[in-house]
């Protein structure tokens, strides 16, 4: 018997690298895309999820019955609800209310208890969800807070799974890692081990523009007037994560909402790939990036697509969104026409 496992954590990991061809097509090297949505959660936060609660099962801390709590912007939640209902234990999940509603329902329906909180808010205001997170771990006995910003375990997991296969596929010929961040644990782990096997390997990072990432990294310092709402779900962020190991990455881009989004439907239009909006937003920085720096036709480039479009149809796949948004009448591209949906009367 082959391809056959006991339950759905056997399927983590192992995601395949699929070339990109029209999107990247000014591009002289090669560009491949590894996709995190071949995971069975739908993103790269299965791995963090396993990874972390075995290590909590392994230590005793986690016993049948047991609570587990994290901040999420979703797909942390999926994949922790997801392990928690094969191990047995239960899930609270702080979002905030940028979350969209079809997201909360899939975390509701994986059996995950949700609290919505304001996303705009200092990360240290006690309504924030990092803030109601900690405070319902401490209240709720029998618990553990995976705590995703801040657990050495976020980076270890995908310098322990990605990082590795990441290099094993390409034979080892990477010499440029892209990735979005948001806790940093995805971009961090991996760079770690690549540069480990290849210091001259380039990592580049993908901030939001709303974000003090791409500012701390260069100045080393925050700038609170950096800060502003932005709609990409799952990067960026308006604290200082300790997942994220500034000194593996040699360079931040910063996107916008609206060329994220543009690009996100154009990699479905024209590669086939349903990705969600970081995906968009990894792109962008690669072309961004590309505008800046010569690529040869010998450099390989990955690209990490966190997750899955599916979960974004009422945002950034949705006409009427893209149109509350003003991005559909406002397109610098002049995209317009083909992403607007005839309708008959």
């Amino acid at each position: 018997m082959t391809n056959v496992h006991d339950n759905i954590l056997g399927l983590i990991g192992k995601t395949p690298l699929v070339k990109l061809n029209a999107v990247t097509k000014e591009i002289p090297a090669t560009v491949y895309a590894k996709l995190e949505s071949y995971n069975p959660g739908h993103s790269t936060k299965d791995r963090i999820a396993i990874h972390i609660i075995e290590a909590a099962e392994r230590k005793g801390l986690l016993k049948p019955g047991s609570t587990i709590v994290e901040t999420t912007s979703g797909n942390t939640g999926f994949s922790i609800a997801m392990v928690s209902i094969i191990k047995g234990y239960k899930c609270i999940l702080a979002v905030s209310n940028k979350t969209k509603k079809e997201k909360i329902a899939y975390l509701k329906a994986l059996g995950a208890t949700v609290y919505i909180c304001p996303a705009n808010v200092p990360a240290d205001d006690p309504r924030s969800y990092y803030e109601v997170a900690k405070r319902i771990a401490s209240e709720t006995p029998n618990s553990i807070y995976i705590n995703q910003y801040f657990n050495e375990l976020n980076i270890d997991a995908h310098y322990q799974t990605t990082g590795p296969e990441i290099w094993e596929q390409t034979d080892g010929k990477i010499t440029h890692l892209i990735a979005c961040t948001g806790t940093g644990g995805t971009l961090s782990g991996s760079a770690k081990f690549l540069k480990e096997k290849n210091p001259n390997i380039k990592v580049i990072g993908v901030d939001a523009s709303g974000s003090i990432l791409k500012g701390f990294h260069e100045t080393g310092k925050i700038n609170k007037d950096e800060i502003h709402p932005y709609q990409i779900e799952g990067m960026g962020k308006n604290l200082i994560p300790t997942a994220l190991l500034f000194d593996k990455v040699d360079e931040f881009v910063r996107v916008n909402d609206e060329l994220s989004a543009y690009r996100t439907r154009e990699i479905a239009l024209k590669e086939a790939i349903m990705g969600g909006y970081t995906t968009g937003a990894v792109t962008q920085g690669l072309i961004q990036y590309a505008n800046s720096h010569e690529f040869s036709k010998d450099d390989v480039v990955v690209a990490i697509f966190p997750d899955h479009g599916s979960r974004y149809i009422t945002k950034v796949y949705s006409d009427k969104w893209m149109e509350e948004q003003g991005f559909i009448n406002n397109c610098v591209h002049n995209y317009d026409e083909v992403f607007k949906t005839e309708i008959i009367k």
